[in-house]
């Protein structure tokens, strides 16, 4: 944990300085219309591009409806929408590029430029519902070429409402991204990133992610709010020797029809001096937490300092897996997880929601939270100080029933090319924590509770060196006297401490 404080510190001290030139440019001045119906791509690449031209600025969207395609910021300008105005996106397919770089499509766009912003109280709707739908009418029609895989067109067809590649000083603040066809807003290989207030309303369509990091360095993403149909903060790596590092993430509120809070799923390259704090998740489906490995990347030195996480399927989820396999030599090591209060439902906790979840089948029990590893790659210290969980319990054996003989135990299935989510195992052997292949472990001041009877263990470890338990409380008001809460199988030097 050497790096975290520091970390945090420098981070802290950060802010956004963008060498942008006083100049102002109206994009009404280039000939765009706020009336909702005008196409106005061109006159809004047009102050863009002669703000750039002349050293730099800020072009501002007036207050109106201003529909357009794919858009590119360069160098040294800040795109400014003002309260009430609104870039909207092209119901046509064919307004949008699919960048020949990026290999994406997207609203706004930036290749290689520093010194950037996109800011205001404005909004950026992308329509995506619509959009999407009509582009799977013009693939049944011959016009639009498409697999279809999982009767949706592809992802990288559909428009993002932000993708960003390889910029340098880059800032959003303060606008609402609302509505794309696929993630919201994609940051890849940039340096000197800075999210702050945006809000994210992105429940419109499939693989709708909230915020997707991207083999990013130096980032502060703050006091923002997502809501998404798809994880809601992702941090993910594609390149085997990319690197995220010196990542803040604080005062965050996030609901997801997935996880809160996710590295990966695709996990090539390293992170490392990640720092979360004061992070509420709710109503989501998934995980508040989900710190995974699974494409042969290395993650090492993890803060999560406050969490609260409420209505979600489950709080605490580290895994490793062999998804893929790469050049490095992977690790999942050096997390501290700690002020952390969590309540778990016992029904779906994003029920209601445009695009839910799926139903996991067969059916299950409430799963623990988790720290799975696998036999030859272990998950190395782990500190959870500082939490509470709420358990609902009443289980059923009728639905699911998991012993924990070692036997049982040792014929659990590794799963290591799952994908990987708490509920891949169905039915697990504990109701608060399940750890299995990991070393260097410290529960401090925990306290889990179940709210009726549960017939599994609160704990059960499996192939661990090395448990520290200090002032850790089970509550299970109901359970049967002489209950067994803590298995431990082939588990050595545990010791237990007030």
């Amino acid at each position: 944990m050497k790096h975290i404080l520091r970390t945090a510190l420098v981070l802290a001290l950060c802010s956004m300085t963008l060498s942008l030139g006083a100049k102002d440019y109206k994009v009404t001045d280039f000939g765009a219309r706020g009336d909702g119906i005008t196409l106005n791509t061109r006159s809004i690449q047009a102050a863009i591009d002669c703000a750039s031209a002349n050293g730099g600025g800020t072009v501002i969207v007036n207050p109106g409806e201003f529909v357009t395609g794919s858009i590119y910021l360069k160098d040294n300008v800040d795109l400014h929408l003002e309260e009430g105005a609104v870039l909207l996106g092209s119901l046509n397919p064919w307004d949008y590029v699919r960048d020949p770089i990026v290999k994406w499509t997207a609203m706004v766009f930036a290749v290689g430029q520093d010194n950037i912003a996109l800011t205001g109280k404005g909004v950026l709707d992308c329509r995506g519902f619509e959009v999407a739908n009509r582009m799977v009418q013009y693939v049944h029609l011959g016009l639009f070429k498409d697999d279809l895989e999982l009767d949706r067109p592809q992802e990288s067809n559909r428009p993002e409402i932000i993708h960003f590649l390889k910029c340098n000083n880059v800032l959003v603040k303060d606008v609402t991204l609302k509505d794309p066809a696929c993630w919201t807003q994609q940051y890849e290989l940039c340096n000197k990133l800075t999210i702050e207030g945006i809000k994210v309303d992105a429940k419109a369509y499939w693989n709708n992610d909230g915020l997707d990091v991207v083999d990013c360095c130096d980032v502060i993403v703050r006091n923002c709010y997502i809501d998404a149909s798809d994880d809601a903060y992702c941090f993910k790596s594609h390149h085997v020797d990319g690197v995220s590092e010196n990542v803040l993430v604080e005062n965050c509120i996030g609901r997801s029809s997935a996880s809160g809070v996710k590295f990966g799923t695709l996990t090539k390259g390293v992170f490392r001096h990640f720092v979360f704090k004061d992070i509420t998740i709710f109503d989501t489906f998934r995980s508040a937490i989900n710190i995974a490995s699974v494409d042969g990347g290395r993650v090492e030195d993890v803060l999560v300092d406050g969490l609260k996480s409420l209505n979600t399927g489950n709080p605490i989820f580290i895994r490793f897996g062999t998804r893929n396999s790469n050049s490095n030599i992977p690790c999942v090591k050096d997390i501290v997880i700690r002020n952390v209060y969590a309540e778990v439902p016992r029904g779906k906790p994003d029920a209601g929601y445009i695009y839910e979840g799926p139903v996991p089948l067969p059916p299950r029990n409430v799963c623990p939270s988790s720290i799975l590893g696998l036999p030859d790659h272990r998950i190395e210290n782990v500190l959870i100080e500082d939490v509470e969980i709420v358990y609902p319990g009443k289980t059923d054996t009728a639905i699911a029933f998991r012993d924990c003989t070692p036997e049982v135990l040792e014929a659990m299935p590794e799963l290591e090319k799952s994908y990987p989510e708490f509920s891949q195992w169905k039915e697990e052997p504990a109701w608060g924590f399940y750890v299995r292949h990991a070393d260097d472990l410290t529960f401090k001041n925990v306290r889990i509770t179940v709210a009726d009877r549960d017939y599994r263990p609160a704990f059960v470890f499996d192939d661990v060196d090395g448990v520290v338990f200090k002032n850790v409380q089970i509550v299970e008001p109901t359970a049967p006297k002489g209950k067994k809460e803590i298995v431990k199988n082939k588990t050595r030097h545990f010791s237990k401490k007030k």
